[in-house]
């Protein structure tokens, strides 16, 4: 499996209805698109639940690399590329995946980063971050790491923001999600 997101930052007075209206549109478009397990069309909204800007950062979990090369050169991706200019896709490898098809309920996605640090070794790494992350009960959650940046990325699938009791990160409105 492979992890993919590219983040648009908007200006800070863009409508960000134009988004939405988007999503609604076309989202359901990658329902079903070959071997996507999920695509999140996410946003955040300057001043809404703390975040500083506004952003369009979709994000992908890819069964194979077979569906991520046609979403990207075969066109698909150009519709990006025609409304929003060249993007840098981030790239993650997934290390946990409790994701089910309960992530369909939510609404919210919490997104926060560490740093994979120089060590002797890399035993036990994969238990060592999962005692760093918050614990939430009772909800589906992904981390993937990039060994490029040596950097891993935690994501929370909520349906309530009360359930977060730290402020260290991102937290996502979910538009749409493809599955």
């Amino acid at each position: 499996m492979i992890a993919t997101q590219y983040k648009i930052i908007l200006p800070s007075d863009y409508d960000m209805n134009i988004i939405k209206d988007r999503v609604k549109r076309n989202g359901h478009k990658t329902d079903g698109f070959q071997d996507l397990k999920f695509k999140l069309y996410l946003i955040t909204e300057k001043g809404i639940n703390r975040n500083k800007q506004n952003s369009y950062s979709p994000l992908y979990l890819w069964k194979y690399s077979s569906g991520l090369n046609k979403f990207l050169f075969d066109g698909f991706y150009d519709n990006i590329l025609n409304s929003f200019g060249w993007q840098r896709v981030n790239v993650g490898i997934p290390l946990i995946d409790t994701t089910s098809s309960n992530i369909k309920e939510s609404k919210y996605l919490y997104h926060i980063t560490g740093r994979i640090q120089p060590q002797e070794s890399l035993l036990n790494l994969k238990d060592k971050i999962a005692a760093e992350l918050p614990v939430m009960e009772n909800t589906d959650y992904l981390v993937t790491y990039n060994p490029d940046k040596w950097e891993y990325e935690a994501f929370y699938f909520l349906t309530d923001l009360n359930i977060i009791n730290e402020l260290n990160g991102v937290f996502y409105k979910i538009l749409h999600i493809s599955q």
